[in-house]
């Protein structure tokens, strides 16, 4: 028993130094306006919050590196089997009408049966077609199965993007947006690389690019996180975008009739000058990764100066190179590669200057219409496209190819410039500063909503 008058030990250290607390002690002992410390959980991941981002990012990869593969492996296959260059072009036109009118229906398809039935549902059908295709050869058949992967990728590119973009704040907007155009682009590149390594002749490729659109499946259908909201309809006012900035809609139809054939009708050239396989697909991806590449420095100028003329000077590069492979008609697979990287370095930057051309007269809340609008006269001219180069093809010889981009480049060159008189720039300082964009069609315009420029739109 504590005699009276004594002072207890523990208030003794109460008023004295304090025993030696652990870290987790000290954290639990914080202030309540210290939330840094009261929220700190030491085995919580630094990137924790992009978990159900990278886990949406695999599915993605494994969907587009089918589509990569697949796109690629059906013009060679056909090139082999003896199709005749207008079905060959008519299967790009088909898959590009196909993916356009996805974009237009398919968000009515996944209100209806919901986000992971609906990307279930279209990976599936991609699936099947991939082994269709394998099964059945015929060049009619293949045309006809083309649309129908063109919509299902569609949907199931819409279902992806809504679902990051529903992730997705002010504050990591952009990052997911970096990742996703690094997961677009490596994927269809890795996707193209599997035909260097496999046997076009044999059904073992089409069964690789159905394994991989099933694998793309399982992100989706084992996640637990909530479902996004409802996917927004698809709207194109023609006349709109025309008043918003003529050589903006004019240059997407364009750009859209010179890449379209380029990706519909490039693997066939390659294999009818006679390089291998495995250039081919080294040459498709370059052209892309050379475009992407240059995308900032060519932006980075448009900043300082009229887009216009940047557009127009990257449109007269394009049309250079082409008409020189035209002329030259080179043999060696390197030369080819070189010259076909060159010249996607200057198509594939048109479309991003294109964009942001636009973007500079809209308003800051229309940037989603805009851009939207923008990709679907895009996704229209890759429809006409590969219709144009395959009748060149035909009549002249395979380097017409080229010939057919380069009347594009040329006529986005010569138009642009014409508007030049009739327009005055936008002053520097009131432009919207340059974003890089993707320029192939496995892009739908619920992406754009994951720009990190649509921050106004829900800032307000």
């Amino acid at each position: 028993m504590r005699r009276r008058g004594t002072v207890s030990p523990r208030i003794i250290l109460l008023h004295g130094q304090p025993p030696r607390k652990s870290l987790k002690a000290t954290a639990r002992a914080a202030p309540s306006n210290r939330p840094a410390l009261r929220n700190y959980q030491p085995d919580q991941p630094m990137f924790a919050t992009y978990r159900p981002i990278l886990s949406l990012l695999r599915g993605t990869a494994f969907l587009l590196a089918a589509s990569g593969l697949h796109g690629l492996l059906l013009p060679l296959r056909g090139q082999l089997e003896g199709f005749s260059t207008a079905s060959l072009g008519l299967m790009g036109t088909a898959w590009a009408g196909g993916f356009v009118t996805g974009c237009f229906f398919a968000p009515r398809l996944v209100r209806r049966a919901g986000h992971v039935r609906a990307f279930g549902a279209f990976a599936a059908s991609g699936a099947i077609i991939a082994l269709l295709t394998g099964l059945i050869i015929d060049e009619y058949f293949w045309i006809l199965l083309r649309a129908f992967t063109g919509f299902t990728m569609a949907g199931a590119f819409m279902v992806i993007e809504s679902w990051l973009n529903e992730k997705a704040t002010n504050e990591n907007r952009g990052t997911v947006f970096g990742l996703y155009m690094m997961v677009t682009y490596a994927s269809i590149m890795g996707g193209q690389m599997i035909v260097a390594g496999g046997d076009v002749k044999s059904a073992s490729l089409f069964m690789i690019t159905g394994i991989l659109f099933c694998l793309s499946l399982l992100p989706t259908a084992v996640s637990t996180q909530s479902h996004p909201k409802p996917l927004q309809d698809v709207k194109l006012d023609v006349k709109g975008l025309y008043a918003n900035s003529p050589v903006s809609a004019v240059a997407c139809l364009l750009i859209g009739i010179a890449n379209g054939a380029w990706g519909t009708l490039g693997a066939v050239y390659g294999a009818r000058i006679g390089i291998s396989t495995a250039e081919i697909a080294l040459m498709m991806s370059l052209v892309v990764i050379a475009g992407a590449a240059m995308q900032l420095p060519a932006g980075r100028l448009s900043d300082t100066t009229d887009r216009r003329f940047v557009l127009a000077g990257a449109a007269f590069g394009a049309a250079l190179f082409a008409v020189l492979v035209f002329l030259v008609e080179p043999r060696s697979g390197v030369f080819v590669i070189l010259l076909t990287a060159a010249y996607g370095a200057f198509a594939y930057t048109l479309y991003s200057i294109a964009v942001a051309h636009a973007n500079d007269h809209a308003r800051a809340e229309d940037f989603v219409k805009v851009s939207g609008g923008l990709l679907l006269l895009y996704g229209f001219g890759t429809m006409i496209g590969p219709l144009l180069a395959a009748a060149l093809m035909g009549w002249l010889r395979p380097e017409a190819l080229f010939l057919a981009t380069a009347l594009a480049h040329l006529c986005l060159a010569g138009y642009t410039l014409l508007r030049i008189r009739a327009r005055a720039p936008v002053p520097i300082e009131n432009r919207d500063a340059f974003k890089t964009q993707p320029a192939d069609r496995a892009v739908t315009p619920e992406a754009l909503r994951l720009d990190p420029r649509t921050k106004v739109e829900t800032d307000g």
